[in-house]
């Protein structure tokens, strides 16, 4: 038998997070006391009149198969949450429901991208990002968010950054790792260079109802008309009402576009889960307030632990202004602990602490760690002094 692999597959880069994962359950299956803060969900249950409304239609026999973009009732919930929360307008034609935010970036690409075609992609990013531009033919072209201007990239790096060969702009905003938020002014001046140059502007939202200490998330489509037609939002239910499991994400944007991710679900994944769409209505045309207390705790405990990070000598953290992690440098604490490199660092910390974090190697910042504080503020604050501990211990 014939066991070469396709070489898209061959081509993609190894997660950083697999060995640390890997590693980190090893011990946890020998008893030992590891506390994980890699968590990339809410530690929150679905709020209860989703998982209701998710029972009650499959006793109701919604048992079979959507059409593959989604049904019309979740097309409408969606278009009825973008006209409650942002003011914009968008037709059924211009939505496609997916399983899941990732599966919506991943058709996104392969519906968009050439042999050789670029994407913009500003570090830190989240791993994906890279990977599935090179599953769809393209080229990632990064472009470092430096941690002086919080992680964001300039308009200025933006223009001197596209070829004749580039497609498109991800944005993150909140982003995953840093937490990091665009202002209105930064996403119109990143706007006017995409419009001038023709940039398909790709707006990862998946994080926007996790804002804090009076953050506003803005979407780059609510600045003009202009640029709602040059960009495609991608979002979904997972971060914002704890669904994670349930699978649900969405596009929206130019219907030649969407008409073309439905043409290909329609041949792969078909649609979403049926019994997952039921939920995602309700959790849009529900109760919001299960969304904001969720996000008044996690605000809680990033406002209790992020000082106390902060004090460990040789971590230098800015405070995040969205989603639910943390993003140090930690390059002098690895060099204060004896440690050539951060990888070499969180190592260490697994074995020798007993905490695993993620290295920032695989967001594309080699000098930074991720932690996240979607875990109980006991474990948090027990994780961090153990890692305090451990620093001080070695840098005697």
């Amino acid at each position: 038998m014939n066991l070469s692999l396709a070489n898209r597959v061959s081509a993609l880069t190894p997660s950083t997070t697999l060995a640390i994962t890997a590693k980190a359950k090893e011990m946890k299956a020998q008893g030992i006391d590891v506390i994980g803060l890699g968590a990339g969900e809410p530690d929150f249950n679905t709020p209860q009149h989703i998982i209701q409304a998710a029972y009650e239609s499959l006793m109701e026999g919604h048992t079979k198969y959507t059409p593959s973009g989604g049904t019309a009732q979740l097309k409408e919930a969606v278009i009825h949450k973008f006209k409650r929360d942002q003011n914009l307008i968008y037709k059924p034609s211009e939505i496609i429901v997916t399983s899941g935010a990732k599966h919506a970036l991943y058709t996104l690409f392969q519906v968009l991208l050439n042999e050789g075609d670029e994407v913009i992609i500003p570090t830190p990013y989240w791993v994906s990002y890279p990977e599935q531009v090179k599953l769809a033919g393209g080229n990632p072209v990064i472009v470092e968010g430096k941690q002086v201007n919080s992680y964001k990239i300039t308009p200025e790096q933006l223009a001197d950054s596209i070829t004749e060969k580039t497609r498109a702009l991800i944005l993150n905003s909140p982003s995953n790792p840093t937490g990091m938020i665009y202002s209105t002014e930064e996403l119109k001046a990143i706007g006017q260079v995409c419009l001038e140059n023709d940039i398909l502007i790709v707006s990862d939202e998946i994080y926007e109802k996790l804002v804090y200490d009076g953050s506003v998330h803005t979407s780059i489509a609510e600045l003009s008309d202009e640029l709602k037609e040059q960009t495609i939002i991608i979002n979904g239910v997972s971060k914002s009402h704890s669904m994670t499991g349930w699978r649900i994400g969405y596009a929206a944007g130019n219907n030649t576009i969407i008409k073309a991710m439905t043409n290909l679900v329609s041949h792969s994944t078909s649609n979403p889960t049926t019994t997952s769409q039921y939920g995602a209505v309700a959790a849009y045309m529900g109760d919001q307030q299960p969304v904001e207390e969720m996000r008044k705790a996690f605000e809680e405990r990033l406002n209790i632990v992020f000082e106390k990070l902060n004090n460990i000598p040789g971590f230098d953290c800015l405070k995040p202004q969205g989603a639910f992690y943390l993003f140090p440098n930690v390059k002098e604490a690895a060099l204060l602990t004896g440690y050539d490199n951060v990888d070499i660092f969180v190592q260490a910390l697994l074995e020798d602490a007993k905490v695993a974090v993620i290295p920032g190697s695989g967001f594309g910042s080699e000098d930074n760690i991720r932690l996240s504080y979607a875990t109980s503020l006991e474990q948090i604050e027990q994780a961090i002094e153990r890692i305090h501990e451990f620093v001080l211990s070695k840098s005697k």
